[in-house]
């Protein structure tokens, strides 16, 4: 079986809220190749002991590095915790990450509810499961 790409991604408010959920389905995340931004990536290996490919954190560029991974359809999933009430500088790479999961058919998350949601979906690990993707 070809393990499930999943970005985990959250902003400085939400990290603790995202590394409670890794946490919570430490199963699911052992079945998957996991990617993160740099401090995020690093927060979730050091109390999980999760294998994590951790890029640049988020404002440096590691926004950019998970959205590409979106367009050449590497990525399967993105838990996406971002803080709608402490905009930050670097919002505009928000915005292209949503807009590219939209675009390439890549399911998101944005809280913990939509999370749940999506990894215990019978559908995720399903091997016979693969999602429509649109052809541009």
């Amino acid at each position: 079986m070809n393990k499930r790409t999943v970005a985990l991604v959250a902003h400085d408010h939400k990290k603790a809220e995202l590394l409670a959920w890794v946490n919570k389905h430490l199963d699911s995340m052992q079945k998957c190749e996991l990617v993160a931004t740099g401090t995020t990536g690093g927060l979730i290996a050091d109390d999980t002991g999760l294998s994590i490919k951790r890029f640049k954190s988020g404002p440096l560029g590691g926004d950019q590095q998970i959205g590409a991974l979106i367009a050449e359809g590497k990525l399967d999933a993105l838990i996406f915790f971002w803080d709608p009430l402490n905009p930050a500088p670097h919002d505009p790479d928000v915005k292209a990450l949503l807009r590219l999961c939209s675009v390439w058919n890549v399911p998101v998350a944005c809280s913990s509810a939509t999370a749940d949601l999506i990894i215990t979906s019978p559908l995720f690990f399903a091997e016979d499961y693969l999602p429509l993707k649109p052809q541009y």
